[in-house]
Parts: C-alpha cells; sequence; structure tokens
C-alpha cells in the first residue's frame, strides 16, 4: 500500500507540473494534450490515494496508477515531440481507467 500512495502522490505532482506546462509552456494541440491528460491524470491520482483503505482500493487504485500514466503519458510525450501514432496507445490508458471504476462498483455490490 506504501508503493501505491507513493506513486499516486508523485503522479499527481507530474500532473499539476504537466498542466502549468499547458497552461504556461506552450500553445495549440499540444496545450490541449497537457491540459487533457493532467485532467485526467490528477482527478484518478487523487481517487487513488483516497480508495487506499476501501475494499477494490487497492486493485483500482493501480489501475489508476498505471491508467493514468498511460494515457496521461502518452499525450504528454506527443506534446514534448513524440510521434503522434503513439496516440493510438492513449486508450489502452483510458481501459485501465474504466478498468478500474468498475473494480470499485462490483466491490461496492459486494459489500
Amino acid at each position: 500500500m506504501i508503493a501505491l500512495a507513493v506513486l499516486a502522490a508523485l503522479s499527481g505532482a507530474i500532473a499539476v507540473g504537466a498542466g502549468a506546462y499547458g497552461a504556461h509552456g506552450v500553445s495549440g494541440e499540444a496545450a490541449e494534450w497537457l491540459r487533457t491528460g493532467a485532467h485526467y491524470q490528477l482527478v484518478h491520482a487523487v481517487a487513488a490515494l483516497a480508495l487506499l483503505s476501501r475494499p477494490g482500493g487497492a486493485v483500482a487504485g493501480w489501475l489508476f496508477v498505471a491508467g493514468g500514466a498511460l494515457f496521461a503519458g502518452t499525450l504528454y510525450a506527443m506534446a514534448l515531440g513524440a510521434p503522434r501514432w503513439l496516440g493510438a496507445v492513449t486508450p489502452i490508458g483510458g481501459l485501465g481507467l474504466i478498468a478500474g471504476w468498475v473494480v470499485l462498483a462490483v466491490a461496492a455490490l459486494r459489500t
């Protein structure tokens, strides 16, 4: 649980930095990718931290952290000049985020 808490907290820090860079360091499509990635990553970092002691929270938290890293990370990479084909990987991270919410729903039904 400590590793998840540390990674979720670092994920939140990265999201704030990416969002700030998107707001002040770039413009156009790159700024939008940074804002979108930061928004999703920050929401899921906070959710992962909030769920640490809840049923299903650890599994959902790991899905949120991993999915957020993949989703936001590919957007950040493209904003910094990586090839656009990397955007085809972004939905895999999104599936991780969705899976985290499904895990929470199932855990809630079981309690």
